[in-house]
Parts: structure tokens; C-alpha cells; sequence
């Protein structure tokens, strides 16, 4: 049940709009992510969000990850992304490997601002 969870708010994010807006491209660039950071994807959904009066729809991204779970939410109209990695350490520890998806994604969105959390989980005290 030990894992870690990292955690990144981006703004000012100066990559290519269509990162932000497809998909389809979004799917393709977190899958590879994914697989060069050594972690096993076995499911997946994205969904693009439709325009509203604010601006254009974002899109949510989710990779199920035989260590736990990628999840990925843009927001074009305001240039930001929030990321959601988390990996359990049951068998061995997959911290370097959140750690090397979690930087791929963000030299993926190039954000002018970064505010980064790790937790360590799955610490229970004995009773």
C-alpha cells in the first residue's frame, strides 16, 4: 500500500495550444510518457471538454496504471494544468519512475510556474 503521489499545478503553460485542446495528441504524448518512464498502462480514458462562453473545452486524461494512476486536466483559457501522478511501491519502489513521467509532463507543457507536492503514502503507524 506504500506509494508516492506527486502533484503539479501549471501555469503559464507556453507549449503548443494543441496540447491543451486534442485529445487524441494528449492520449498519444501521456501513453509515451508512461511507457518511457518504465511504468505499464492498462486502461485508459480521455475526454475533450466542449467550448463554453469562458473559452475553448480542456481535456481530462487518465492512464490506469499497473502501479496506480496518471491523470492530467488542462485549462486553455486560463493556460493551465493540473497533474496527478501516483505509483504504489508494492514489489519495489517506483519512485524514480513517477518522478521521471512527472518531469516528461512537464517539459511536455513548458508552464512559466510550477507548485509540486509529494506525499509519501501508505505510512500507517501500528496501533
Amino acid at each position: 500500500m506504500q506509494g508516492l503521489h506527486l502533484t503539479a499545478d501549471l501555469q503559464g503553460c507556453r507549449c503548443a495550444p494543441q496540447w491543451l485542446l486534442d485529445a487524441a495528441l494528449l492520449a498519444s504524448a501521456c501513453t509515451d510518457a508512461v511507457a518511457a518512464a518504465g511504468l505499464q498502462a492498462v486502461g485508459q480514458l480521455f475526454h475533450a471538454f466542449p467550448a463554453t462562453a469562458q473559452g475553448p473545452g480542456g481535456v481530462t486524461a487518465t492512464v490506469l496504471l499497473a502501479e496506480s494512476h496518471l491523470c492530467v486536466h488542462t485549462w486553455p483559457e486560463q493556460g493551465a494544468v493540473t497533474l496527478d501522478v501516483y505509483v504504489c511501491n508494492f514489489g519495489g519502489d517506483q519512485s524514480p519512475r513517477a518522478e521521471a513521467l512527472m518531469d516528461a509532463l512537464l517539459a511536455l507543457f513548458a508552464p512559466e510556474r510550477v507548485q509540486r507536492h509529494a506525499l509519501q503514502r501508505g505510512a500507517l503507524a501500528s496501533p
